[in-house]
């Protein structure tokens, strides 16, 4: 399998071009054939005109790469390696929703071939690929796993906005159905990672290792979420107290914040749905996952709170929150906490306005029932809930010249901290 794709006799395709797919379609299509293929043919013609839709890699990224966009099935025929690297979301009560991986799935079924492979990069708990995905591989390929097509699974590791730890540049998990597919994918992925594969022994193991990444960032960050709602109770800043507690070697550094996105607010619950398939309730990630999945309403609890104290009539005051993405300098919003903290506000009345440099107001507006709007003056509150580049560079003058005088500051993520001297400042 390498050595025909090595040569571009074999064309390599990645199914579902979003944050994690579009990227390494890129990367392989500079060395090799590449099939990229969607279902959104918006997308698909975006990506033809040399465009991420994601908003994250620049118009050079596609320069120089050997790579067909497609939402047809019958150029996806062509192909003989598939990488499928689709969004695993959960529902409305955070359970997997495993359907754009079962639509993938059986996508690549429709199209599969005697001696094909399959590599699933999706996050899923620890026995999805075999239980779930490739029955439909074989229901709709007619042909037998193992016998007529090998299946295996090395997760995604890209984070959105951060070009340090690309794809060509971390360590790459890659597991196979048996000793010759690991061999085989590992190789394959060794043609654009630069560090290498780690072997991992089963499909069931790579699974794993994924899941309990982001669930580990997860239950550290909750704990530093509860930690600092006890330290609000005592009037200290917990900034303060891990500066203090960071001066240990051994200390681990995390830091109290809104935690969403599509992986450490979303992964934690495929590996609790898994266990409690096995009759076991996972206390401690349950637990933290209640604590961060809280944090935006509690966020949006106190600033109402201080506002009240301030004299000001809550269902008449007027509060800006500034930043509504995942994370900081990125366009995507898909499970912002910001969200929660603009929900609760208007639960008590206030009039919230929303800006945000890098995010999409129609979006928001679908998402959540909310656009964004020109920041003004005289606001009761604002709230700096994302740390985009943008916002590093203003000072306490500016937030003066914007609050009214009595607003407070909710500086999240302690941003500020130190720099404030004249206004009512609050962060976690």
């Amino acid at each position: 399998m390498y050595k025909e794709i090595i040569d571009k006799k074999y064309t390599l395709a990645v199914i579902g071009l979003g944050y994690v797919g579009l990227p390494i379609a890129l990367a392989f299509a500079k060395k090799i054939k590449v099939i990229g293929f969607d279902i959104n043919q918006k997308r698909v013609d975006m990506m033809k005109k040399g465009i991420d839709p994601s908003n994250e890699l620049s118009k050079k990224e596609f320069a120089g790469c050997d790579i067909e966009f497609t939402s047809s099935l019958d150029v996806l025929k062509k192909a003989k390696f598939f990488i499928v690297a689709v969004p695993t979301p959960i529902d409305e009560n955070n359970k997997p929703d495993l359907n754009p991986l079962l639509g993938a799935s059986s996508s690549v079924g429709k199209v599969l071939k005697k001696g094909d492979y399959v590599v699933y990069e999706s996050t899923v708990y620890p026995g999805c690929t075999e239980e779930d995905c490739i029955p439909v591989l074989e229901q709709y390929s007619k042909l037998k796993f193992k016998k007529d097509f090998k299946v295996g699974y090395s997760p995604e590791r890209i984070n959105p906005g951060d070009k340090e730890h690309t794809i060509t540049k971390i360590l790459k998990v890659v597991s196979g159905c048996d000793e010759e597919s690991l061999n085989e994918i590992s190789k394959v992925y060794e043609i654009i990672v630069e560090p290498g594969t780690h072997k991992a022994p089963s499909i069931k193991v790579a699974e794993a290792a994924k899941i309990i990444e982001n669930t580990q960032r997860d239950v550290n960050i909750s704990l530093m979420n509860e930690l600092s709602i006890i330290f609000n109770k005592m009037g200290i800043n917990t900034f303060d107290v891990l500066e203090a507690a960071g001066t240990k070697w051994n200390f681990l550094k995390f830091y109290p914040g809104l935690v969403g996105g599509h992986c450490i607010g979303v992964d934690p619950y495929y590996l609790t749905h898994k266990a409690e398939s096995l009759g076991y309730h996972a206390r401690v990630i349950n637990s933290g996952r209640y604590v961060n999945d809280s944090m935006g309403f509690y966020i949006g609890k106190n600033l109402v709170k201080k506002i009240i104290a301030e004299g000001i009539n809550i269902s008449k005051s007027k509060v800006l929150v500034m930043g509504a993405t995942f994370k900081e300098d990125v366009s995507d919003i898909r499970n912002s906490k910001v969200a929660d903290i603009v929900k609760e506000l208007i639960s008590f009345g206030v009039k919230v306005e929303v800006v945000d440099p890098h995010a999409d107001s129609d979006e928001l507006k679908h998402e959540y029932g909310f656009g964004l709007s020109k920041s003004g003056k005289n606001y009761d509150g604002v709230i700096i809930a994302v740390n985009h580049k943008e916002y590093k560079v203003l000072d306490e003058k500016y937030f003066k010249s914007i609050l009214s005088p009595k607003g407070i500051l909710v500086d999240v993520k302690g941003m500020y901290r130190n720099k404030i001297k004249n206004i009512n400042y609050w962060s976690l």
